[in-house]
């Protein structure tokens, strides 16, 4: 792996926050790399305050937006919420279809099915509104680019307020409404929420229209920070509040769904790892191999018993999915292995008997494996249908739209896209797929990169240093867990490989002349226990480890070299 060191921040503004905060050196620069530079600035990161919150108005079309739906209310109108089939589309809908129904009862909810309709607003939901008598639609984490489903449902006299993030095209459908702060008209300060954040801000907006105070949505906001977690949004700004107080509401007073969801995995608090690789995929799994309308069933559901069963069939289908993804992950690699190409610069693979709702994962197991640009393809009907991962650093959307002679149908942004093509197609995309990587990929972007925050001694990592450094949860994008560096080390004699197939290195570590010894686990390294049979710098996050009561700091290594 390369490792690549933060920029050293300005000495002075460091040694000043140490001393405003009463923390060591490390922890202030870690704070300063992030941007954070003040004693009130550090106050507003370590207690997130919902206060902070900007105002809903300020984001383009929210009153069009908030008076449409006022009059659909008072006018008892039948209102559809509709939302995309994943985690941020599906907490999307119940979000605003729970708080909806606290109005009127004839709200209905409507999630597309990945087979049939696939991503976003489908001409077959708008005949489904207007069959079923809704005048109003409320689409979420989707729309933005739905410039001819808009124009059908016009006609048909079927008004839609659209709320997603995604990035707009050049032209914006005709709506009643359009949310999104990535419009290039909007003035909303805070530009990377999540489908169901920007859900939120418009129920924001129709609390405010009534006088009443923010804190009346916080039992909302486990779907919220849910969908956060999920869809791998930057933890920053108005996201890490919201995330901040949904995971207490998560872990304190969760809904009836996301409680029953929390019972089936063996944790009673979790934090933002727990959600992303615990609720969430078992959300998804519905849409994957299901409809994911039943995980919006499951997270409007009241009644504990019945939820308690759904969540338990959610946990079956999730194990059939991790079942069938390792499966589909193994014939890859297999199919992978004889196709015997010299040092390859892409992965593409495929089997007409795959299943589409996992190529996705499958293609970002196979980076795993073999860190290139991959798409995995399955049969859909008369096409070939395909799954695209990239690797940091390169755009492979830029890659495809170069290959697009080939593409019947495509979309998608910088680190992942979906694509079409016909069959007798595949070998000829495949060569120019690989020609456009070899010629414009830069050689960087072929190993993994590890960004290290700080390099220290081990001898600073306490109990005290790690229980500030968890005070900066929750962690993700913008706000990644910090990692560390440290040199000058060796192996007590009882580091060992580890794991049924001895994958893993477990490692005691002494630093210098300090006889403490440093407990260390090394997942997927077992390959470098020769590497630590001498002198060796490391780079890991910290953790902490129970055992018999006993509460102690373990490393967690992320990558080992020799001095």
């Amino acid at each position: 792996m390369r490792w690549t060191y933060k920029p050293e921040p300005n000495l002075k503004k460091t040694a000043l926050l140490a001393k405003e905060l009463g923390v060591t050196t490390v922890i202030a620069k870690i704070l300063v790399q992030r941007g954070i530079e003040t004693f009130e600035e550090a106050k507003n990161f370590f207690r997130p305050n919902l206060d902070n919150l900007h105002d809903p108005f300020l984001m383009k079309d929210m009153k069009k937006a908030v008076d449409r739906i006022e009059k659909a209310l008072k006018n008892k109108e039948n209102i559809l919420v509709y939302g995309d089939y994943d985690v941020d589309g599906t907490t999307s809908v119940a979000l605003v279809s729970k708080y909806l129904k606290t109005k009127q009862e004839n709200i209905g909810t409507y999630v597309p099915d990945r087979n049939t309709e696939g991503y976003g607003i489908s001409f077959q939901s708008i005949d489904f509104a207007y069959d079923n008598g809704f005048s109003l639609v409320i689409a979420l984490d989707c729309g933005i680019k739905a410039i001819d489903k808009i124009a059908y449902a016009n006609k048909k006299g079927v008004d839609f307020v659209i709320c997603d993030h995604h990035t707009p095209g050049e032209i914006l459908p005709a709506a009643i409404a359009v949310l999104d702060p990535k419009r290039k008209d909007c003035n909303y300060p805070y530009k990377e929420l999540s489908g169901c954040g920007v859900g939120f801000k418009l129920l924001q907006a129709l609390q405010q229209n009534q006088g009443i105070e923010v804190a009346s949505l916080i039992p909302y906001l486990d779907l919220v920070a849910t969908s956060i977690a999920a869809d791998i949004v930057p933890m920053t700004g108005e996201n890490r509040v919201l995330c901040y107080h949904g995971l207490k509401v998560i872990n304190e007073n969760p809904s009836v769904g996301i409680q029953a969801l929390k019972a089936t995995f063996d944790k009673e608090t979790l934090n933002i790892t727990d959600v992303v690789f615990g609720i969430a995929p078992r959300i998804n799994a519905a849409g994957r191999l299901k409809h994911a309308h039943f995980s919006v069933e499951l997270l409007i559901e009241q009644d504990k018993d019945k939820a308690r069963e759904m969540a338990a069939s959610l946990n079956e289908v999730n194990t059939q999915r991790k079942d069938l993804d390792k499966k589909i992950t193994q014939e890859a690699l297999s199919q992978i292995k004889l196709q015997n190409k010299k040092d390859p610069f892409t992965t593409v693979v495929y089997d007409e008997n795959w299943h589409k709702g996992v190529i996705g994962i499958v293609a970002s197991r196979l980076i795993e494996t073999y860190y290139r640009p991959t798409i995995v393809f399955t049969k859909n009907g008369d096409f070939l249908t395909a799954s695209a991962r990239s690797v940091k650093g390169f755009n492979i959307y830029d890659a495809l739209q170069t290959c697009d002679s080939y593409i019947e149908q495509w979309g998608g942004h910088k680190y992942a896209a979906g694509l079409s093509i016909k069959p007798e197609n595949f070998d000829s995309f495949k060569k120019e797929f690989e020609k456009v990587v070899k010629e414009t990929i830069k050689p960087e972007c072929r190993l993994p990169e590890i960004r290290v925050d700080s390099e220290i001694f081990l001898s600073d990592v306490t109990l005290k240093f790690h229980r500030i450094l968890e005070q900066m949860a929750p962690f993700g994008p913008g706000n990644m867990h910090p990692v560390f560096s440290a040199s000058g080390l060796r192996d007590n004699g009882m580091g060992k490989r580890v794991g049924a197939d001895k994958s893993h290195l477990k490692l005691s570590i002494l630093e210098g002349s300090n006889p403490k010894t440093y407990n260390g686990i090394a997942f997927g390294l077992g390959e470098l226990f020769s590497v630590i049979q001498k002198p060796f710098k490391t780079i890991f996050t910290i953790d902490e480890n129970h055992w018999n009561g006993t509460t102690s700091i373990q490393l967690k290594i992320k990558d080992i070299k020799q001095e």
